[in-house]
């Protein structure tokens, strides 16, 4: 383990992200409010911080190892939510247990809040929480690695470690580098297109530029106590569905659909298959049930927030333009199990993959075709392409982690108190990075204790790191040398 490259990291990654803690002072300057120097003291103390980190290492240049990226990501992720919830603490007079917990929704793009009342706040914290998603969206770290190819480091190593998905080794491009600053080129163009199609549909120039942050890193943040059901826009919803649907999509797939200008790639991937047949179903089902049952009279609301609903859960977004969970029968806990599918691999969206769920289905089938046929060889394909044990038994490996996991957490989280219903639904809501849960987190978490929350931040940072990258660091293994 090399800790002075990983120190070295680590403090140039939090100087650069310093600096995102100025852009909120001109949102305070435009507001005219009093939060400038809130900012500026978070500005100073991380920067000063991450130098003191730094300077001691500044000369030692060696290339990262393979373990030492799983550390510098875990340990970078946890420190951000440490420093980036000065804002909130000093900024809302939240409590510091409650701010790290706002800090590391956003960073993880999970949308859970610990804020009861949003509209309160000044314009300049609401814009932070939103750009907290927009940086964790894509990964800060790739950020870095895309700009800074000066840091002196196997950016290969951090990129395998950040990027969300089972197939991490496909670069879109030979320099890592390159890939890196083709991902974000991406995700800055929907941003920015996102945040147009918001200001044409009616929003303020603040709220569609707040929105289309959170939108696009299918975060769930919002400037409102409502979400998006504040502006009673359905053109604004439409737009909400086209981006959480384009965000939860395989970037590799618009990049190469970019260069190609074509529409193939989408047609041509089975997982964009899957996901948007999931997506489909689901948001019939919710339609039909809305208006049998007579939760909305007119087909037509039934038919909008039937949609919306089941796209946002299903990519994880986690915008509401109604009270989900006080929807009738089954609804609720249909949408919120949609969430543990989530969006495509090498998306902003959460849950355990398209892809990983479409192998786990395909690997059951196989078994039970060998119940029927032992002596038959039966190969897993996605599309044209077979895949190999390797790749099989990571994704069992994963599922098994994760159902763990997730049932440690929800015990835990019933130990402080908590009704089955609200653990279940708050550790899904956060590991599938989510957001809103069931029960007593359906509007918030600001009544769940303190440990419940503590609890939940690490579900978050299981969700947005899948699992293997933290869990790696408990193993014996990984510490010898």
């Amino acid at each position: 383990m090399q800790i002075r490259a990983i120190q070295r990291i680590i403090g140039i990654l939090l100087m650069l992200f310093s600096f995102t803690m100025l852009t909120p002072v001109i949102a305070s300057l435009l507001a005219a409010d009093e939060t400038m120097w809130i900012f500026v003291n978070a500005f100073l103390i991380t920067l000063l911080s991450g130098a003191f980190l730094w300077l001691p290492v500044r000369s030692f240049r060696k290339d990262l190892r393979l373990r030492d990226g799983f550390v510098v990501v875990v340990m970078f992720w946890v420190v951000l939510g440490v420093f980036g919830a000065f804002p909130f603490a000093i900024g809302s007079h939240m409590s510091y247990s409650d701010a790290i917990f706002e800090s590391i929704s956003g960073l993880t793009t999970t949308g859970a809040t610990a804020i009861t009342n949003l509209e309160n706040l000044p314009t300049s914290i609401l814009y932070y929480r939103q750009q907290l998603q927009w940086l964790g969206g894509m990964g800060i770290i790739v950020l870095a690695v895309a700009i800074l190819p000066m840091l002196g480091i196997g950016g290969m190593q951090l990129y395998r470690r950040e990027t969300p998905g089972p197939m991490k080794d496909t670069k879109l491009t030979p320099r890592i580098t390159e890939t890196a600053k083709a991902l974000w080129y991406i995700y800055l163009g929907l941003t920015v297109v996102c945040a147009l199609a918001y200001w044409l549909a009616g929003m303020s120039a603040f709220d569609a530029l707040a929105h289309s942050f959170s939108t696009v890193a299918i975060g769930g943040f919002s400037t409102h106590n409502a979400s998006i059901g504040h502006f009673n826009n359905a053109l604004i919803e439409v737009v909400a569905i086209v981006f959480m649907l384009l965000s939860g999509v395989n970037f590799a797939l618009h990049f190469v659909a970019w260069q190609r200008l074509s529409l193939k790639p989408y047609s041509g991937d089975p997982e964009f298959k899957v996901y948007m047949t999931v997506l489909g179903i689901s948001a019939v089902i919710t339609t039909l049930y809305l208006y049998s049952s007579g939760t909305f009279v007119n087909f037509g609301s039934a038919l909008h927030h039937g949609i919306f609903q089941a796209v946002s859960i299903g990519t994880t977004a986690g915008f509401t333009t109604a009270q989900y969970h006080t929807w009738p029968s089954f609804l609720p806990v249909m949408l919120l199990l949609m969430s543990f599918i989530g969006g495509c691999a090498g998306s902003t969206g959460g849950g355990l993959k398209v892809i990983r769920v479409l192998l786990l289905l395909k690997q059951g089938l196989r078994e039970i075709k060998r119940l029927i046929h032992p002596n038959a060889q039966f190969i897993v394909k996605v599309g044209e392409k077979s895949l190999g044990g390797r790749v099989i038994d990571a994704v069992w490996g994963f599922f098994s982690l994760y159902v763990v996991c997730f049932s440690v957490m929800s015990l835990l989280l019933a130990a402080t108190g908590l009704d089955l219903v609200t653990s279940f639904s708050a550790v899904a809501a956060c590991m599938n990075n989510l957001g809103p849960g069931l029960g007593d987190v359906g509007a918030n978490y600001a009544s769940i204790s303190a440990t419940a929350k503590s609890i939940l931040c690490v579900a978050m940072l299981l969700g947005r790191l899948e699992i293997f990258t933290l869990l790696v660091l408990f193993t014996p293994a990984f510490w010898r040398n």
